[in-house]
């Protein structure tokens, strides 16, 4: 299948970067990212971009009006696309089962429906958010539900593995592409269509292709060992504080292991951004509803050595201002949550109205 035309359901931290990458490297695809919000694509045509990323200005100069097109015409561009993006927020559930910890999925099932309102001849549509185990499942459920005539589906699994602040750099020297779908002729055939996009930059070498599930549960795999390795070193900084030990000491000498490495072992308030605690909250959820207990309970622990470590901090701060910030001037430099990212709805603070 010769992929001419993609569309990107959701102008994000996702969706907008990663096609414009693809426009960059893919001149012969036309990308159009489409979302509701009038003003959020009317930002991505302006010159001031709704996200800061180190060289996205510069990609989407390039791309856009040519082969990288933002747009509020959701209806047209699935209709005409060949492979659909699904790339909208699945942040974690208020109320209802799982309140607090599992993914909440309206978006994902609304941009399904959607799909499945319009869409005419064979479309692959691609999981881009990181989603639950078997949400692909959902949403072929969704689509084949309101099949109509001559209309046909391939579901893929297509993780993101960005950092905010690097994300540019992540998706033209990307360590890997996964990419899960069904084992029979049609699913291979969609993988082998979406692979040949990336081809066209990525080494085939680096192309990782699984089933389904398998993709699925990587992307939030990933993210629970990253987040693992920061709540392990930041363990290790109380023990360091309380016998003389240098936490930055330690990390380099245990970072020169070649079985462990230097990467995410620099002690810290603990980690913040949109992803790290939503997907460990929603790992616990799901080894919980599979009753597997003990699995469930290392994985929370992750999280609670976090909120420990900002705990100590915040304490630490305290006891410096004779335990009092009541008329108290404190100056914290960096307000976004990792520096080259314009994200400050994800940091993580560390003073609360207890500490007062």
């Amino acid at each position: 299948m010769e992929v001419k035309k993609i569309c990107c359901i959701g102008a994000g931290y996702v969706g907008g970067p990663t096609c414009s990458v693809i426009a960059l490297k893919c001149p012969e695809i036309t990308v159009t990212v489409v979302d509701r919000s009038p003003q959020r694509v009317a930002q991505w045509n302006s010159d001031s971009l709704p996200i800061y990323e180190p060289g996205l200005d510069e990609v989407v100069r390039k791309c856009r009006g040519k082969n990288l097109f933002f747009s509020t015409e959701i209806e047209k561009n699935i209709q005409e696309a060949d492979i659909i993006f699904i790339c909208v927020n699945t942040p974690t559930k208020t109320f209802g089962n799982g309140k607090g910890r599992a993914a909440d999925l309206k978006y994902v099932e609304g941009a399904a429906r959607m799909i499945a309102d319009v869409a005419i001849g064979h479309k692959i549509v691609v999981e881009k958010s990181t989603v639950p185990v078997k949400a692909a499942e959902s949403i072929s459920n969704i689509l084949q539900a309101n099949l109509r005539e001559s209309v046909s589906y391939q579901i893929l699994s297509n993780p993101e593995f960005l950092s905010e602040g690097t994300a540019i750099e992540d998706l033209l020297n990307a360590e890997r592409v996964l990419i899960g779908g069904e084992d029979s002729p049609a699913g291979h055939a969609a993988v082998a269509a979406l692979s040949s996009v990336y081809m066209q930059w990525i080494p085939a070498e680096k192309i990782i292709t699984t089933n389904t599930w398998s993709s699925e549960l990587s992307k939030l795999a990933a993210n629970a060992f990253l987040a693992q390795r920061i709540s392990s070193i930041n363990s290790l900084s109380a023990v360091c504080e309380a016998t003389g030990a240098d936490v930055s000491e330690v990390a380099r000498a245990i970072g020169m292991d070649s079985r462990i490495g230097p990467k995410f072992l620099k002690a810290s308030v603990g980690f913040g951004g949109s992803c790290f605690q939503k997907d460990i909250l929603n790992l616990v959820y799901i080894c919980e509803c599979l009753n597997l207990m003990e699995v469930a309970a290392y994985w929370q622990q992750v999280i609670n050595i976090n909120e420990y470590q900002k705990s100590r901090f915040s304490a630490k701060v305290i006891e410096c201002l004779f335990n009092t910030v009541t008329d108290k001037r404190i100056c914290i430099l960096g307000f976004s949550f990792k520096k080259d990212t314009g994200d400050t709805g994800s940091r993580r603070p560390f003073m609360s109205p207890k500490h007062s």
